[in-house]
């Protein structure tokens, strides 16, 4: 008796939620776990305890082998760079989900996609909820995006939005962008956890039934990080990235989550006043034509996903006016920059590092992450410390430990065979590279030692203080 009073009280017990994410939980709490709300938990009745039967299938089950993969046959964008990313193209029914900071290119790109993208049997729907219909025409007119199968409309609600789906019909939707849409029948503010939840469920569901491409226009935070719950990156089937400096012209699109292909390929376009342009070759970017060699510059070869870019890393080095010399990094990873410059200190015995003010950067925007820069970074900082350049057609490939060794990388021979097409012809990577390219020179460099043999023996970096001052 007493085990049944227990189970009965349990049952009434009341329950609290959040107003605004639904979180639920047993007690009351100031500040939502979940959505990190302040004073949303609100008190509810105890949830009912349902079970569910079994019901009438949709859909038989049938072998693997008997199941049509055609319906899941991708379509070309128009974009290529989009479609290497995307594996292909736009899969019916797929729902993707583009994020990036504001003012990288987003509306941009993907208002040139929805133009593109539309034909006499595919009519494309791109819904705006952060502008007006005008703002977007007068964009449109500007990279020439006009097209007589795309349809614009400018809704925040969502069953207007679903409306225009049953009127129009498309086979892609562009929703720009998902946290600016509410639904009237969840509470709270749009792009709450609860209304983003809502209107990404509503529009999956309805992808999925009539068999529709939707790519959706998702922010970040200030971390970077996709706004909304994380169940959002989870439901839909692609996850891109959209990066890129707003003072540069370079936009990568970048392949985070992808049921239909690998994550691993990236996008390069190039933003300009007339629009986004795709760029299948876009190492141009990332270099400075010299007739003479520039000391304190080196050439990379960096692996943005499966694609080599050739980048060039700049150093400078001046007398420090304070005792605490400045370290100044852009494009390049400050710890990194950092790591250089002690084993350049301690293995290459390279001194006049140490008290002079350092500024290492990369051109064209491109931001060098992966350690296979680190040889070129090292070697860029010993030729600006001793004022000499580096040979001409000169790239350095590999990773440098801080014991001085130089360390193998992944894709050796892409990035030579990349940096041979255009037109370098001497390389130092580590040891084993591979098959080499004919016509290439390629040194093989253990450590920063032999690394450090491509520079005159004697540089002023090195040079007794009495020879230096008789120079």
């Amino acid at each position: 008796m007493a085990a049944r009073t227990s189970r009965s009280s349990a049952k009434d017990r009341p329950s609290y939620r959040c107003s605004d994410c639904g979180y639920t939980t047993a007690k009351w709490l100031g500040r939502c776990p979940e959505c990190q709300a302040w004073g949303t938990i609100e008190e509810t009745g105890a949830p009912a305890v349902r079970t569910t039967a079994a019901g009438r299938v949709s859909t038989a089950a049938l072998p693997i082998g008997q199941v049509d993969g055609r319906t899941a046959t991708a379509r070309s964008t128009g974009v290529d760079e989009l479609d290497r990313v995307l594996g292909g193209g736009l899969v019916p029914g797929a729902v993707v989900l583009l994020a990036g900071e504001p003012g990288v290119g987003k509306s941009t790109l993907l208002l040139d996609v929805a133009a593109k993208a539309a034909s006499d049997d595919h009519r494309t729907l791109y819904v705006t909820a952060e502008e007006s219909a005008s703002q977007v025409r007068l964009r449109a007119d500007r990279i020439g995006a006009l097209n007589d199968h795309l349809y614009l409309t400018a809704e925040t609600d969502l069953s207007a939005v679903l409306g225009h789906l049953d009127a129009v019909k498309p086979s892609l939707l562009v929703l720009d962008s998902v946290q600016t849409v509410a639904s009237p029948e969840i509470d709270g503010a749009p792009g709450g956890m609860a209304q983003v939840r809502e209107v990404a469920g509503a529009l999956i569901r309805a992808s999925k039934e009539r068999a529709m491409s939707t790519l959706l226009v998702g922010h970040v935070t200030k971390d970077g990080a996709i706004a909304g719950p994380r169940l959002l990156e989870h439901l839909v089937d692609v996850v891109l990235s959209f990066e890129g400096d707003r003072h540069a012209r370079l936009r990568l699109v970048r392949g985070v989550k992808n049921r239909y292909g690998a994550t691993d390929e990236v996008g390069c376009f190039e933003l300009h006043d007339e629009g986004i342009t795709g760029l299948a070759d876009p190492s141009g970017l990332f270099l400075t034509r010299r007739a003479e060699a520039v000391p304190g510059t080196c050439l990379t070869v960096t692996l943005e996903g499966r694609r080599p870019l050739v980048a060039e890393v700049q150093a400078l080095t001046v007398d420090s006016q304070i005792p605490s010399p400045r370290r100044t990094t852009s494009g390049l990873e400050t710890s990194r920059v950092s790591m250089m410059l002690a084993v350049l200190e301690q293995r290459g015995r390279i001194t006049a590092l140490g008290k002079r003010d350092i500024y290492s950067a990369t051109v064209g925007g491109v931001k060098l992450t992966e350690p296979a820069a680190d040889l070129a970074i090292a070697l860029a900082l010993a030729s600006a410390a001793s004022d000499t350049p580096l040979p001409k057609n000169l790239v350095a490939i590999g990773e440098v430990g801080l014991a001085g060794e130089v360390r193998r990388v992944t894709g050796v021979q892409r990035r030579l065979a990349e940096a041979h097409r255009l037109g370098f012809t001497h390389a130092l990577v580590p040891a084993d590279p591979g098959k080499v390219p004919p016509g290439m020179k390629v040194t093989e460099v253990a450590d920063m030692g032999d690394a450090l043999r491509v520079l005159p023996r004697r540089s002023r970096a090195q040079a007794p203080q009495g020879e230096e001052q008789r120079r």
